[in-house]
């Protein structure tokens, strides 16, 4: 990553941004809360994210150099692996920023210093675009409260206004261990356990706004050569608004959540991109028959919502994975369309 022009700023409020006719204004909130993801006890299997040791054990040397590597200068903990998230979500904030005029707001639920900032009009008054990443472990107990949802279904009834709800994935659910080692195998990635649940902030907020769509698996994507993820099977006569205009794939990603649709009327949740999965490794949502999960979704506006709802994984706006022109129109599209 190249050394940024503007030195960092911590520990400050946002400032207001002013509306632009054209130009949206775009938040990103992590649902989570950082000390209760930071402070998980290592000993733990499941259910909680890699040290930063962990993850430059697994993939070693890709974390080897000083400045992630050298305990002086970056966390060897948890933490230092929430801080990995951050530096990967910078160049969509930064090419945000660039292609709409405005900075991009990053808000956490509860932050690294214990602030806690929930879903209400500080966050939605200079909002037009909204991620909420659903990255909070389950045990966490991170909840939308019905003011938080109220919050949302108001500013949903705004012209123009964009939810982007992002729950990553379900690992392990099933209570039978052979099937959770089962899913192991078939993601194959070292760093996450046989029970990584997520999402329950992003689930309450779902149920809440009557968004009728559930986070399952943790699916691996089908490749088309190593490390290029295959093409994405769009319904391009659905996509009325071209959300993926210009746009064949996204990124690669281990274990990627099916956003499994639970009801509704068809017309009112589209399912505009779906992936393959890797079927050389065997998964009990592949064994049942299936060989695409669905990868990203749109709720049009109805009569009570002026707003649209949008589902992608947060994976997709981080560059962990990698980024192409592809993924980066997909970052256009979304943030201005």
């Amino acid at each position: 990553m190249t050394q940024p022009s503007t030195a960092r700023v911590y520990n400050t409020r946002h400032q207001a941004r002013p509306y632009t006719p054209g130009r949206r204004r775009v938040s990103v909130y992590v649902a989570w809360s950082y000390p209760a993801e930071a402070g998980a006890d290592p000993r733990e299997l499941d259910n909680r994210f890699s040290t930063m040791t962990e993850v430059r054990r697994v993939t070693w040397p890709a974390y080897e150099k000083p400045e992630f590597a050298d305990p002086r200068r970056f966390q060897q903990t948890i933490a230092g692996t929430l801080e990995l998230f951050f530096w990967a979500w910078v160049p969509f904030q930064d090419f945000t920023a660039e292609t709409t005029g405005h900075p991009v707001a990053m808000y956490q639920r509860v932050d690294q210093a214990g602030f806690v900032t929930p879903l209400d009009e500080r966050v939605l008054a200079d909002t037009d675009t909204l991620f909420v990443f659903g990255l909070d472990h389950l045990v966490t107990g991170q909840e939308a409260t019905a003011g938080e949802i109220e919050a949302i279904r108001d500013w949903l009834g705004r012209d123009d206004t964009r939810l982007v709800l992002g729950p990553h994935h379900d690992v392990g659910a099933d209570d039978d261990l052979t099937v959770r080692d089962l899913e192991y195998l078939h993601h194959g990635d070292a760093l996450v356990p046989r029970q990584q649940r997520f999402g329950r902030y992003t689930r309450s907020l779902m149920t809440g706004l009557d968004v009728p769509v559930e986070n399952r698996y943790g699916l691996r994507p089908a490749v088309r050569e190593p490390g290029r993820i295959a093409a994405l099977n769009i319904d391009r006569d659905l996509d009325e608004r071209g959300w993926l205009e210009g746009v064949s794939t996204f990124n690669f990603h281990p274990h990627l959540p099916h956003y499994a649709v639970t009801g509704g009327d068809p017309e009112s949740v589209r399912v505009l991109g779906r992936q393959p999965i890797d079927q050389a490794r065997p998964h009990p949502y592949s064994q049942a028959g299936n060989t695409e999960f669905n990868t990203f979704l749109w709720l049009p506006p109805t009569d009570a919502r002026a707003g649209d709802i949008l589902m992608a994984d947060s994976t997709i706006f981080s560059t962990l994975f990698g980024a192409d022109d592809s993924l980066r129109n997909f970052w256009r599209n979304v943030v201005t369309k």
